[in-house]
């Protein structure tokens, strides 16, 4: 799951609209997330990062190459390790598993490694796992059954498998791989340089929080595959009955925003303040009484 929403049995006019723009999917909020018995991401985790294509690169993506750069990874990274214990994150600890065990809420920035093109510039889903597969028994990574994995794309590569199609069907999506005997999770993210309209339409005539509207783009995806993969890492644990993870059920809504003058000097609107940094996030399902889409439990 996570976002690829061509996968999901909703009607077939959701469907089409998903084609569209990702965004263009509204919350479904008609319907709880009921437990369908699988795991869920108890405890803490470590992120672990790829970073692949032509990152930092002067001239990765051409014109695109802003949105590749060092200062775009730092932003991304930055993020990560804020991720973790945010009231925002902690609205995931509502979703226990069969044992009454839930997330703690806290996830770790453990590091990361630069793969470049390692399987070309069109991937699949299968290319993705295997790269991760890859690294961990090159060392690079710890095996790390409770851990999870950020696969990050440059602005010019595609992914392309079946109906998962990056920027057509899904900006992002979390799935399983398997390497040395044992199973990792993965959460994929695309760059929207390569498809503002579909994946940081958000920001489309507008400015962003941190004068990059890729990084922009990417940490909310982020925060999104990431809430989907703790609750439902392995589409057996937390859904509704239209197969929506409690962060798609709030695709495309921000809540309450304010408004900030950005690095540029230009007025952009976020939504939540960690540390000295300013993000525009989807807001998380909070899955009590009828539920409703929120930034933090108590909103």
């Amino acid at each position: 799951m996570g976002s690829k929403l061509a996968r999901f049995s909703i009607t077939l006019a959701l469907a089409l609209v998903a084609l569209v723009a990702p965004f263009a999917n509204a919350a479904r909020t008609d319907h709880t997330i009921e437990y369908h018995g699988g795991p869920v991401m108890v405890g803490n985790q470590d992120i672990y990062v790829v970073w692949y294509g032509c990152w930092t690169q002067s001239s990765c993506d051409g014109a695109n190459a802003r949105y590749n750069d060092q200062a775009t990874v730092d932003i991304v990274t930055e993020f990560m390790g804020r991720l973790g214990g945010t009231p925002y994150f902690v609205i995931n600890t509502e979703y226990a598993n069969d044992a009454g065990h839930t997330p703690s809420g806290a996830i770790f920035y453990a590091g990361s490694i630069v793969d470049n093109y390692s399987r070309g510039a069109t991937l699949t889903e299968a290319d993705i796992a295997g790269v991760i597969s890859h690294h961990i028994e090159a060392g690079d990574f710890p095996q790390d059954s409770f851990g999870i994995y950020i696969f990050v794309t440059s602005s010019d590569v595609a992914v392309e498998d079946g109906s998962t199609k990056f920027c057509v069907t899904c900006c992002n999506f979390h799935g399983t791989g398997d390497t040395l005997g044992v199973q990792f999770k993965y959460a994929f993210v695309g760059n929207p340089a390569r498809c503002p309209n579909g994946c940081a339409s958000q920001f489309e005539g507008a400015a962003s929080p941190n004068a990059n509207f890729a990084a922009d783009a990417m940490v909310a995806w982020l925060a999104h595959a990431v809430s989907g993969m703790i609750t439902n890492p392995t589409n057996q644990g937390w859904y509704d009955r239209y197969g929506l993870e409690n962060s798609e059920k709030c695709e495309g809504t921000f809540g309450p925003t304010q408004t900030m003058t950005n690095p540029d000097g230009q007025p952009a609107e976020f939504n939540v303040t960690w540390g000295p940094a300013h993000y525009l996030l989807q807001q998380n399902w909070i899955n009590e009484k009828k539920g409703r889409c929120a930034l933090q439990i108590s909103q």
